[in-house]
């Protein structure tokens, strides 16, 4: 049996991470890239895999649409990036991320469902976020077990779009994993995004804003580590199971910033502590050892590592920062 992998999203940052990994690991796969080619999407960014896939543009809240894309392509995989996901959005335009992030998912499924019929051993991988348990104090980590406890409207539509996956197992049989990772960072990000957001104001010798006391912690994961995760929960995953994906990397905010200053030879002098965000959770961290039991994968990238070359390709791409 052929293949025929539909990766939604994948113009936008994990996804064209993922699609440049898979399509290098798998050169005998059918790749078909889905996307919608919002803000947060770049053609540019499948410039390298572009005569390696079929690109689609197109919106996962189309039923129509996706069934007949399903139809036409023989669809027998899906691995589903597509999201609005930046916090600050949410807050101040909240309709669009249940649109896109829990209609879109639920569509999504629903074309899957509808093409493959119940109980198909078809895979459905559904990419979310830790956001979705909301925030830690200083100790304990975030385990498949913990509570669903959501604080921004994007990641309450996470955690809504999660359920419904996983209720499509239960319900309808479907072959359904559902990842939630920790912040990623590497190549392709959106400058909106904290990383390459600081390295655009940096090189620009602008002011960098830093939430409230840029105390607040994030666990960071190399965007390669979770292609190679993505990868093995696709084809090794139990259905029905929850994966989390952490990259065993802590760091406060003002840290990462004050790291991106002295790479780049900038005075902190740059650094402006603003007004917190509304419902800024404290601290993440990803306990990863059930994927690590059960499919073999920890993470290999340390973050002293990460972020040099994901500043140096900063550098050496500066387009990606416009």
């Amino acid at each position: 049996m052929k293949n025929n992998i539909l990766v939604t999203g994948a113009a936008g940052f994990i996804g064209a991470n993922f699609v440049e990994y898979f399509t290098k690991k798998y050169p005998e796969y059918n790749i078909i890239v889905l996307d919608k080619l919002t803000y947060a999407g770049n053609m540019n960014n499948l410039n390298k895999v572009i005569d390696k896939i079929t690109f689609v543009k197109g919106d996962i809240c189309d039923f129509e649409f996706l069934l007949e894309l399903f139809k036409k392509y023989e669809i027998n995989g899906v691995i589903h990036f597509a999201a609005e996901s930046h916090v600050d959005n949410s807050i101040n335009n909240p309709f669009i991320f249940t649109h896109t992030n829990v209609i879109g998912t639920h569509t999504l499924l629903e074309a899957a469902k509808r093409t493959w019929g119940e109980g198909s051993t078809n895979k459905f991988v559904h990419i979310s976020t830790d956001e979705v348990y909301g925030s830690l104090k200083e100790e304990g980590y975030f385990t498949e077990k913990s509570q669903i406890n959501p604080s921004s409207p994007y990641s309450a539509s996470k955690a809504s779009s999660d359920l419904i996956a996983l209720a499509y197992k239960e319900t309808y049989k479907m072959n359904v994993n559902v990842t939630n990772c920790s912040n990623n960072y590497g190549p392709y990000q959106h400058n909106e995004k904290l990383i390459p957001h600081m390295i655009k104001k940096a090189l620009k010798n602008e002011k960098l804003p830093v939430y409230g006391t840029g105390k607040n912690i994030r666990d960071w994961l190399y965007v390669e580590d979770h292609c190679e995760a993505i990868d093995l929960v696709f084809h090794k995953g139990v259905a029905g199971e929850r994966y989390n994906i952490g990259g065993h990397n802590e760091k406060r905010n003002i840290d990462i910033v004050k790291l991106i200053l002295k790479r780049l030879g900038k005075s902190e002098d740059l650094i402006e502590f603003v007004e917190d965000r509304k419902g800024h959770d404290y601290r993440y961290a990803i306990d990863p050892s059930k994927i690590k039991a059960e499919l073999g994968w920890y993470p290999k990238t340390k973050f002293e590592d990460g972020i040099i070359k994901t500043i140096d390709w900063y550098l050496e791409n500066p387009e990606w920062l416009n």
